[in-house]
């Protein structure tokens, strides 16, 4: 039985430095699945807008689905390992169902499959769609499942007194994370910016995505390599269902009395006292005090996740000369701003914009088809006095005909129209004939100034994550810290409903109006904050907890002395009536000796 299971002592597992063997498995597993997501998630909006053709708003609103997702299954897979499997068997068959997700995805965005005409654009878009919704949903159930198991599973492979082995433990896993994300952010972006492909050469994703599918695979394999080190404790009870069950029980019972001829009680929980311990009751108001606090912070989140879309797709409308020298100075500062900041530090680096692309057309106004080249790159024939479509090039510059040189310096986001005119001849001067229309001006805002906002979020989440984390973690009950932890992230995913809310509900036409919405919402959601916090009591989850306990202990010794004082008593009058019985019968074998 679990109890049993849990009463046999700590597998004695193969030590270095006083650390268990094991967790260093544990900690490169968690290294290459944030490898793995965050190097996925980089380039996930960029895949939405120019691979499957989706606007603006539409990728955004699919991006923060997504997000969402993975941050509501973390209860699901909590639930799993605690009430059903157990944490390792949980962490491999969700990291399984990971691996095969990130690998639909990293299939989904090959071209070629589809691409029968050999003309380089898919002909079949529905089929990449779904595939690439299939993968996504694997990827959210297995990140998301194996969230809350990993870290817990690490801390579980300590003994009672090794404390501080285990908070370093905790610190070098948190440490892994980010440089998981950090090298994924930086090398994903890159992988797309080249070009592959059988038929035609385009931006490489089947790279982009392949690649963190390769690490999740590795991370899976590391993991059960470890097996036969880990300690593995028996599921016990998730203590999210005994919560659930208690509060809705409560809420149940107080529908049933909710006629005023019923006392009312001091807490709506304390209609839970029928059935629940004193206890359990004073430990869920503790953790839905907490929870109550929770409610204005998705706003903060709403905001902190659009950096993997709204401002990526507000990074490719910037002018992007800029991309190489912040990459430099990304490799030489923020390693060191890593080891300071380690728990805030991924939030700076975001998904850099290389080899952006640009609009382009030609009008033909030949009278014989003409094949269009730009760069390296075929446009294909142009039928007399039609355009071709608008195509995205490199920017710099590039060449456009096959015996007509012509040559144009791209700025970043322009788009030009060629018109070439029915006289046209071909020859040394013929660029001279073709009329160049600019349409939309280069852009002239650098990327540069992405940097003060990402600063000045990465000091609001140092302020705001780590600060309420702590929190949280002195006010819970001393078994629901990963209630609370649960709930935590609850207030992420519900974040970034708030974004795919907005970005489709509301009919706000210029970008910088959403940004000032976004802005003001969270100044609303500050005051009335600052107003709910200006009215918490601090409480000490420690004392409470012992209060109940010895309470409890002694109810539970009195009902026992009561008890024994019981069967006490009715001993005592079987022995009188015994007594009573032999002393009758005496009386009657003497009366009968007599006569």
């Amino acid at each position: 039985s679990a109890d049993k299971e849990l009463k046999k002592p700590k597998k004695k597992s193969p030590k270095v430095c006083g650390y268990p063997i094991s967790i260093f498995f544990i900690v490169i597993n968690e290294f290459c699945e944030r490898f793995s997501y965050y190097g996925m998630r980089a380039v996930l909006v960029l895949y939405f807008k120019y691979f499957l053709r989706w606007d603006d708003d539409f990728a955004t609103t699919i991006y923060h689905t997504f997000v969402a997702l993975c941050y509501l299954t973390p209860i699901l897979g909590a639930i799993i390992a605690d009430s059903w499997l157990g944490k390792f068997k949980t962490i491999v068959y969700l990291s399984i169902v990971y691996t095969l997700g990130q690998v639909v995805l990293a299939v989904s965005a090959i071209h070629d499959i589809t691409d029968t005409n050999k003309d380089g654009t898919p002909d079949n878009m529905t089929f990449h769609v779904a595939l690439s919704m299939v993968g996504l949903l694997l990827i959210a159930l297995g990140t998301g499942g194996i969230k809350p198991c990993v870290a817990a599973f690490g801390g579980d492979q300590f003994e009672d007194h090794q404390e501080k082995q285990r908070g370093t433990f905790f610190s070098i896993f948190y440490l892994s994370i980010n440089a998981g994300s950090l090298l994924s952010t930086i090398i994903t972006p890159i992988l797309r910016g080249q070009e592959c492909g059988i038929h035609t050469q385009q931006q490489c994703y089947p790279l982009a995505f392949g690649v963190p599918a390769a690490l999740m695979a590795v991370a899976l394999i590391v993991f059960i390599v470890g097996n036969g080190m880990y300690h593995k404790t028996a599921p016990q009870g998730n203590i999210m269902v005994k919560v659930t069950k208690c509060i809705g029980f409560a809420i149940k019972n107080r529908f049933r009395h909710r006629s005023s001829q019923y006392p009312k009680r001091e807490h709506w929980m304390d209609w839970a006292d029928e059935k629940y311990d004193k206890l359990l009751i004073a430990q869920v108001k503790m953790v839905l005090k907490v929870l109550f606090l929770y409610i204005p912070l998705p706003m903060f989140w709403a905001l902190f996740d659009q950096q993997g879309s709204r401002w990526t797709l507000q990074a490719t409308t910037m002018d992007g000369d800029f991309v190489q020298s912040f990459f430099c100075l990304h490799q030489t500062v923020n390693p060191i701003l890593i080891l300071i900041l380690v728990p805030i530090m991924d939030s700076l680096i975001y998904p850099l914009i290389s080899k952006c692309k640009l609009n382009f057309t030609f009008f033909n106004g030949f009278d014989t088809a003409l094949n269009v080249t730009v760069g390296d790159k075929e446009i294909g024939y142009i039928l007399p006095n039609n355009m071709s479509e608008y195509t995205s090039v490199k920017h710099g510059e590039n060449d456009a005909g096959l015996e007509c040189f012509v040559k144009q310096e791209l700025g970043f986001g322009s788009s030009y129209t060629l018109l070439i005119p029915p006289t046209l001849t071909f020859g040394g001067k013929c660029s001279e004939g073709i009329q160049k229309i600019l349409d939309i001006e280069p852009n002239t805002i650098s990327m540069a100034w992405q940097i003060p906002q990402y600063f000045l979020l990465t000091a609001g989440e140092v302020v705001f994550s780590v600060t309420g984390l702590e929190f949280s973690y002195s006010q819970a009950p001393s078994n629901m810290k990963a209630v609370l932890q649960a709930g935590w992230l609850l207030t992420v995913a519900f974040g970034n409903i708030i974004v795919l809310i907005v970005a489709e509900a509301a009919t706000l036409e210029d970008q910088w109006a959403e940004y000032i919405l976004f802005a003001a919402l969270l100044v609303l959601v500050c005051i009335i904050f600052a107003i709910m916090a200006y009215f918490y009591t601090y409480i000490d989850p420690a004392k409470i907890e012992a209060h109940f306990a010895n309470t409890e202990y002694g109810e539970k010794e009195r009902k026992k002395s009561l008890e024994m004082a019981k069967k006490a008593s009715f001993q005592h009058q079987d022995e009188d009536k015994k007594g009573s019985d032999s002393s009758s019968d005496e009386e009657e074998e003497s009366k009968q000796s007599k006569m």
